[in-house]
C-alpha cells in the first residue's frame, strides 16, 4: 500500500516520513484514529515504506538509534519511489517474512488456541476488500458471529518467538498489531520486548481508544495521532474510488462526519430520501397531531436499526448545516440547492440553542438505538422532545 492511496491525512503522512528520512522513529509507535479515520492503511503504508528500504540504506546499523540521519545517505527511498524496491511489491501483498501482524482472533473449534498466523490468508484478503473496516467488520469475515475476539497469551508468545528471530531480507523487521484494546492483561508478556526490543525492529500498534489500551503498554509507545478526515477528503474519496454522483457524495460525507467506513455504508442507502421523511416527521409533530405522529412513528419503526440511525445523522447534518449558513451566510457554505432550501427552512422554526438541543435528542437517540432500545417508544418520545424543544413555531415544510 502506498500513501497516496491512503485518504487525506497529508501532514500526518509528511511526519511519517520526516521521521524515517531524519531518523527520529522510536521503536514502538501507537497509530491512534477513530473509526474509518485511516490509522490502519496508514500504519500498513509507513510499515511497507520502512520493510522495502534497500538493505544498503544509510544508516546500516541502526534505523532507530544511529547517528547518520536517514537522508545523509545516498539509498533512503522515498514513499513515491518505494514501488520500485524488490521488496515492496510481497510487502505490498502482505507476504513479506519481515512483516508480522497480530489482530484479534477467535477459535475455529471448541479448545483451540488460534493466534494471527493461522488467518493470515483472511487477513490478506480483508485488507484488500476493507482497509477501513473497523473490528466488527473483521469479525464477521471471519465467522465470528457473537464470539469474541482476542489477542490472547499463545499470540503474545508467538510474537515474541517471531521478533526475536534475525529478519530475512529486509533491514528491518516490522510488527503491525491492530486493536490493542483487545490484548488483556497476557499483553504484558510483550512489556520487555516493546521496551528492549532487538535491533532494528519496529512495533506499530494501531488503535481506535487509548483509554483501552493497558498502561504499561501505552506508556512505552510514542504516540501518531490520526484526525478525522475532513468532508472534503471523504466526498473525493467517494467520488474517485466509488464512482459516487458528486451531489450524493456531498450529502453522505456530511452525514459521515469524517468516518470513511461509515460514509460507504451510508452509500448502501443512498437512494433513501431523508429529506422527505425527515419533512413529514416535523409537520407531524408541529402540526399533525397524535395521529400523523402515531403513523410516522409505525412507518420509522419498520426501517430497522442501521437506517433509523442514518436518519437521525441526516437530521443532524441539516441541523448543523442551517447553523453554518446562519453563521457564514448562504453562499459561503458548500450544500446541494435542495439541503441549502431546507437548511433554511429549518432556521425559520428553530434557534442556534433550539438546533442545538435538537442535535443533542438525535445523538442520544442514535446512542439507544444502538442499544437495541424500542423504536416506537423512542421515536414517539423524540416527537414530543421536538414540539417542546421548537414550542409553538409552527412553518410547515412543504416541498
Amino acid at each position: 500500500m502506498l500513501f497516496s492511496e491512503v485518504i487525506g491525512q497529508a501532514p500526518v503522512k509528511q511526519h511519517l516520513v520526516e521521521m524515517v528520512q531524519q531518523d527520529r522513529l522510536s521503536h514502538a509507535l501507537l497509530f491512534l484514529g477513530k473509526e474509518g479515520s485511516g490509522a490502519l492503511p496508514l500504519a500498513l503504508a509507513f510499515a511497507q515504506l520502512v520493510i522495502a528500504q534497500p538493505a544498503n540504506a544509510e544508516p546500516v546499523a541502526d534505523l532507530f538509534g544511529g547517528m547518520t540521519p536517514m537522508d545523509a545517505g545516498p539509498s533512503f527511498v522515498g514513499p513515491d519511489a518505494i514501488v520500485n524496491q524488490p521488496g515492496f511489491a510481497r510487502a505490498s501483498q502482505l507476504m513479506h517474512p519481515d512483516l508480522h501482524f497480530s489482530y484479534p482472533v477467535i477459535p475455529r473449534k471448541s479448545g483451540d488456541k488460534p493466534i494471527s498466523t493461522d488467518y493470515i490468508s483472511e487477513w490478506r484478503e480483508f485488507i484488500g476488500l476493507y482497509p477501513y473496516g473497523n473490528v466488527y467488520d473483521w469479525l464477521q469475515f471471519i465467522g465470528a458471529e457473537n464470539k469474541q475476539g482476542n489477542i490472547t497469551a499463545d499470540e503474545c508468545n508467538d510474537i515474541i518467538h517471531k521478533l526475536s528471530l534475525k529478519s530475512f531480507e529486509s533491514t528491518y523487521k516490522v510488527l503491525v498489531l491492530w486493536m490493542p484494546e483487545y490484548l488483556g492483561k497476557e499483553g504484558n508478556k510483550l512489556l520487555k520486548l516493546i521496551e528492549e526490543p532487538p535491533a532494528n525492529t519496529l512495533f506499530i500498534l494501531v488503535a481506535e481508544n487509548d483509554e483501552q489500551i493497558l498502561p504499561t503498554i501505552l506508556s512505552r509507545c510514542q504516540l501518531v495521532k490520526i484526525p478525522l478526515l475532513e468532508d472534503t477528503e471523504v466526498e473525493q474519496a467517494l467520488v474517485a474510488r466509488a464512482k459516487v454522483a458528486p451531489d450524493t457524495a456531498r450529502q453522505i460525507a456530511g452525514i459521515a462526519e469524517g468516518n470513511y467506513r461509515e460514509a460507504l455504508q451510508l452509500l448502501q442507502h443512498a437512494d433513501e430520501d431523508w429529506q422527505s421523511l425527515l419533512r413529514e416527521w416535523l409537520n407531524a409533530a408541529l402540526r399533525g397531531g397524535p395521529i400523523a405522529q402515531v403513523k410516522f412513528t409505525e412507518e420509522v419503526s419498520k426501517l430497522g436499526r442501521e437506517k433509523q440511525k442514518q436518519f437521525l445523522r441526516y437530521f443532524n447534518h441539516l441541523l448543523e448545516l442551517s447553523i453554518r449558513i446562519r453563521v457564514l451566510g448562504a453562499e459561503q457554505v458548500a450544500a446541494g440547492e435542495q439541503e441549502r432550501d431546507f437548511a433554511l427552512r429549518l432556521n425559520k422554526i428553530a434557534s442556534v440553542s433550539q438546533q442545538q438541543a435538537i442535535i443533542e435528542e438525535m445523538d442520544r437517540a442514535a446512542y439507544y438505538i444502538e442499544r437495541n432500545a424500542n423504536p416506537k417508544m423512542l421515536f414517539q418520545a423524540l416527537t414530543l422532545k421536538l414540539y417542546h424543544i421548537i414550542q409553538n413555531k409552527t412553518l410547515i415544510l412543504n416541498g
